[in-house]
């Protein structure tokens, strides 16, 4: 990072850099100007949650029902490690009023613990277990935007993208896999003043390292497995394609990072446990037709020297053994109703850089799957999130949807976009002698289905 990440430096008047950060947030508010003393990450900051149409007056939504946040929290990775969070914050909390939070990769709380006249007031804020304080929907917040850019940041006062979040202070520092480095959450310490000190930074930075060395000690890479025949019981292989063109297999006490086409040939063969036949599997992985089935054997001969034992069999071509991949998953999940949960695993489209026919088959299917699901819920900070991504910011249904789920003075913006996307797209009908100088009523946009 280009500047101090922590909120105040060493002899700063907090009182002094308090008025001069609320009047600071206030321009910036209005026309757009970042002003000193803001420092360079957290006008980064504060500009992505104006591209995100984020409002200053923003309130965070609870988008985890009790019983989605608790098999949620049982299944997910930094559960593990909550008693290690709770040894090493929990005095250091209490004794200065702080609370201990943990939250996912898509910046959703799923612990927030402390001292209890803290908790109230957290509570009255919306700072609770549940509640989702992504930057792209609370704007820049010490876990929400520590989960965005992948640092430790902390963020004072005014620096809050929300006015409602001025008087407090936090430091977060995410945690990621020791054995593969994906993202799993960030762990935060929020309170008030006392916190706005570069040992705060340090101290969560520490946690946050402790705990991934006790992840690895939880799951270390155990030595080359000796080769056995595949049971039914045998632990489950795990395939990681959607948002990356090369896919991850992990199994087998390693991470291997597969080619595109190896990729392409492990997606379809987990789509279809029960197997292909070869001329099955040639016509979902190759464009052209003519391709000769000697190709495809040979491309399986190489994927099966790189795998070893646990390579894909032929007649008809299968995976060795139980294959979960990420997208299966997350079909599962939103098929159950669990879209929060779901999205949460949704780091992208399945292997988008793929023109395999069946591949871009799947990969519709899962995106029209995610997308009508996000619709249909109907909660404005899963449409935020939705169309602030890459494969959402040209949708103007969901852009209608999110109009419709904002209140009536928060939905100028998203309806704009949506009037854009029509006459981008050529969809567009210009009905202004029917009504001059407007964008059409919300009416008929496409609107979602409340539950």
């Amino acid at each position: 990072m280009d500047d101090p990440a922590v909120a105040l430096p060493g002899g700063a008047d907090p009182a002094a850099r308090t008025r001069e950060l609320r009047r600071a947030h206030a321009v910036f508010t209005r026309d757009g100007r970042v002003e000193a003393p803001v420092r360079a990450v957290i006008a980064r900051s504060w500009r992505r949650c104006a591209r995100a149409r984020v409002s200053p007056e923003c309130a965070p939504r609870v988008e985890l029902t009790e019983a989605e946040l608790r098999g949620y929290r049982e299944e997910h990775p930094l559960a593990r490690v909550m008693p290690l969070f709770r040894d090493l914050v929990g005095a250091f909390a209490a004794q200065g009023a702080h609370l201990l939070a943990v939250c996912d990769a898509r910046g959703s709380l799923l612990w927030v613990e402390g001292e209890p006249g803290t908790l109230r007031r957290a509570e009255r804020l919306g700072f609770v277990p549940g509640a989702h304080w992504a930057e792209t929907a609370m704007g820049t917040n010490a876990p929400g935007t520590a989960v965005a850019v992948g640092e430790p940041v902390q963020v004072f006062g005014a620096e809050h993208f929300s006015r409602r979040v001025h008087p407090w202070t936090c430091a977060a520092a995410p945690v990621r896999d020791p054995r593969t480095g994906r993202l799993l959450g960030a762990v935060d310490i929020t309170g008030g003043d006392g916190l706005a000190h570069p040992h705060s930074l340090a101290f969560v930075q520490a946690v946050a390292r402790a705990a991934e060395a006790q992840l690895a000690l939880l799951d270390p890479a155990p030595a080359p497995p000796i080769p056995q025949p595949a049971s039914p019981t045998a632990p489950r292989d795990t395939l990681a394609a959607l948002g990356q063109d090369e896919a991850l297999l992990i199994g087998g006490g390693r991470v291997t990072r597969l080619g595109r086409r190896h990729s392409e040939i492990m997606a379809l063969l987990a789509h279809h446990p029960q197997g292909l036949s070869g001329e099955e599997l040639a016509i979902d992985l190759y464009e052209d037709e003519s391709v000769s089935p000697v190709t495809l054997r040979a491309e399986v001969s190489r994927l099966r020297g790189l795998l070893g034992p646990g390579a894909p069999l032929s007649r008809p071509y299968r995976t060795a053994g139980p294959l979960e991949a990420d997208f299966t998953v997350l079909t599962r999940q939103l098929a159950s109703g669990a879209v929060s949960a779901a999205l949460a695993r949704y780091p992208g489209p399945l292997l988008p850089a793929s023109t395999a026919p069946g591949i871009v088959r799947l990969r519709r299917r899962i995106e029209d799957q995610a997308r009508a699901a996000v619709i249909a819920r109907a909660d404005a900070g899963l449409l935020t999130d939705w169309v602030c991504s890459p494969w959402g910011a040209d949708d103007p249904e969901a852009w209608g949807a999110l109009a419709a789920a904002l209140p009536p003075e928060g939905r100028s913006a998203a309806l704009a976009r949506v009037h854009a996307l029509d006459r981008e797209l050529g969809t567009y009908r210009d009905d202004s002698a029917e009504r001059p100088g407007g964008p059409r009523p919300l009416a008929t946009y496409p609107q979602p289905v409340r539950s």
